[in-house]
């Protein structure tokens, strides 16, 4: 552990900053993997405290900090496992839901990550973008930590009494994702297309 200064348009910011040196950030970014199962045991709040701090360092257009953590409880996660499990009775059955239940109250830790609505769609777009490198930040600084992530946005996530749920303002924001994090208890493999296949050199 150790004391970081951080200076930000002249202004001083004094931060504590987890740091995990046997990892380069080469090797951080291409390790990184979504998490699909976790161990039971909780990470320390510190380090999602410090995962959630360092998450808001991200560009953002109009400086506007779009971002809002909503970090649940037992009584909101388990809220939202019954919400998902209704909507999962409905479209796959109750066999299906039962199952994702079972999966769902293992997660060890909930944040819910919302964004503003606005007006203007070109900002709207912009605030959303901002909240995914914002996610992007919150899973490195934890897998530097040997801690997952996975950023889920299926229907549940869409639904508006997740929002009540949380405590949001259904009038004013939009959950840009749910996000479950943990020990893994199984890390998937991972391959990417080669970058020839994706870069286009524009004379």
């Amino acid at each position: 552990m150790r004391i970081v200064n951080l200076v930000f348009d002249s202004l001083l910011f004094e931060c504590t900053i987890l740091i995990m040196p046997e990892m380069s950030l080469p090797e951080l970014l291409v390790s990184r993997r979504t998490i699909h199962q976790f161990r039971t045991d909780h990470p320390p709040e510190e380090l999602i405290e410090q995962a959630l701090e360092l998450a808001r360092w991200v560009p953002n257009h109009k400086k506007t900090e779009p971002w809002r953590f909503y970090w649940l409880g037992a009584e909101a996660r388990q809220a939202v496992v019954d919400l998902n499990c209704e909507m999962l009775v409905e479209t796959k059955g109750a066999k299906r839901a039962e199952e994702k239940r079972k999966s769902w109250e293992e997660k060890p830790g909930w944040i819910v990550v919302t964004a503003p609505y606005n007006e203007d769609p070109v900002r709207q777009q912009e605030d959303y973008a901002s909240c995914c490198c914002a996610i992007h930040n919150f899973a490195l600084f934890l897998w530097s930590h040997e801690i997952g992530v996975k950023w889920t946005s299926g229907p549940v996530t869409r639904d508006p009494q997740l929002l009540k749920i949380i405590g949001a303002e259904l009038e004013r924001e939009y959950c840009v994702g749910l996000l479950w994090y943990g020990y893994p208890e199984m890390i998937p493999q991972q391959n990417r297309q080669p970058l020839s296949d994706v870069l286009i050199r524009v004379p």
